[in-house]
């Protein structure tokens, strides 16, 4: 429908308005997954799709399901949606434009009067970040079968608290088992992340599918010394094997290039006494790659490398595979969908492999799915200074509106040849 059209300056006041749940003094966002600033949002969020007449539904891992009844409404629904949790110094659209998107999208069909074939439907999963809790996607990986429920919800952050006791201190755990929730199809927008639509000066990235992605928890130990009193030969500094790590991960990574990612990005040294050779050092190693089998080479020179090491340093070194993302690729018929949405739309376009992972790729496990990217200057995210343009916001939302609705087309044609 072409004169279906997203209000763009209603979606940019809302994305404004939500960055100051949680807004930081450098323009970002911090509103890690279920903090106070996480229901607030919740909140927010309910409150908009309540307006709209939809009903709103909570699983028991916090997942919100805004819906919006259909001519069909013994048929799953078409879902669209992200996150609204960020990263500690997080900006203001990624997850938060998926949402926000897909409710401007909804609103447009409401405000037109326009029934769809399926009921359709506005998702906010929970944790996707993983900042707070390991691993990320939490939710939509026990939605899918990844994770049990028990597990998920004894997750702990740092401090010690666990997923199940954060969930219901906010009150946002839901009578609805998780995972009991059917789907006819999932299409999440989300800024790309990266720097190719923008370097390729295109509107829209036609998401093909994701990178496979394996995180791992490290733990160095050595001894705690004075720095003073220890001479070099006999120190056990956990700090050094550590950073000969970090160092021998991008090397692994450099040495698969260019296709493979390896980063650090947490660290903790003990005891972080600036006259104290550290003793103990606990860190996180993200290892990336498209392909299966050489992802399976990185993790095996990475393993490798571990008292490779830490032997000639006397150091004792444990890891464990906390996440195993496989490659994922996208439903066909969602993303002819997107592609065609995108035509219809006047926008140009290109196909794109996603380098970050979302919740599309674990729901894509018990639903066809499909992803829709738009650019980010500089390819900056996870960062305060991360931007996308009013129009670029408005063109991804208004791409995903139509990739609903040709997907809600095809879903009745289905329907009627039977």
């Amino acid at each position: 429908m072409q004169n279906l059209v997203i209000d763009a300056e209603r979606l940019w006041g809302e994305l404004m308005e939500t960055a100051t749940i949680g807004g930081t003094p450098k323009g970002g966002i911090c509103r890690l997954t279920l903090t106070d600033l996480d229901r607030q949002v919740r909140d927010w969020f309910r409150a908009r799709a309540e307006a709209l007449g939809c009903t709103v539904t909570v699983d028991d891992m916090g997942a919100m399901f805004a819906r919006r009844p259909g001519q069909r409404n013994d048929i799953a629904p078409i879902a669209m949606g992200s996150h609204l949790d960020t990263q500690p110094t997080g900006g203001k659209f990624d997850g938060v434009l998926g949402v926000l998107g897909a409710l401007e999208a909804l609103r447009t069909l409401v405000q037109a009067g326009y029934e769809t074939f399926a009921p359709i439907e506005v998702v906010n999963w929970t944790n996707e970040e993983g900042s707070r809790f390991a691993p990320a996607m939490v939710a939509s990986g026990v939605f899918a079968g990844a994770f049990t429920r028990d597990w998920a919800v004894s997750r702990e952050d740092r401090s010690g608290v666990t997923f199940g006791a954060a969930l219901e201190a906010i009150g946002y755990r839901g009578a609805e088992p998780c995972g009991q929730h059917p789907l006819s199809a999932f299409f999440e927008l989300h800024i790309e992340q990266g720097p190719i639509l923008e370097a390729e000066k295109k509107d829209i990235g036609i998401v093909t599918g994701v990178q496979g992605m394996r995180w791992y928890e490290v733990t160095v130990t050595g001894e705690s010394a004075h720095t003073g009193a220890t001479p070099m030969r006999l120190r056990k500094n956990a700090l050094l094997g550590a950073a000969r790590l970090v160092e021998r991960v991008n090397a692994i990574a450099e040495a698969h290039a260019p296709a493979a990612l390896g980063a650090v990005g947490l660290m903790e040294v003990r005891p972080n006494s600036r006259n104290v050779v550290p003793g103990e050092v606990f860190f996180c190693v993200d290892l990336r790659h498209p392909d299966a089998a050489v992802l399976d080479r990185l993790e095996a020179a990475y393993t490798a490398s571990l008292r490779e090491i830490c032997d000639p340093l006397a150091l004792s070194v444990s890891s464990s595979r906390i996440w195993d993302q496989p490659p994922v690729r996208f439903d066909a018929a969602c993303v002819a969908s997107v592609r065609r949405a995108a035509a219809l739309s006047g926008l140009s376009a290109q196909e794109i492999i996603s380098g970050a992972g979302h919740d599309a790729a674990y729901v894509s496990r018990v639903a066809p799915t499909a992803m829709i990217f738009v650019p980010c200057r500089d390819g900056v995210s996870h960062n305060e200074a991360e931007f996308t343009s009013r129009e670029q916001c408005a063109a991804g939302a208004q791409v995903l509106l139509q990739a609903v609705l040709d997907y809600d087309r095809t879903l009745a044609e289905r329907h009627a040849r039977k």
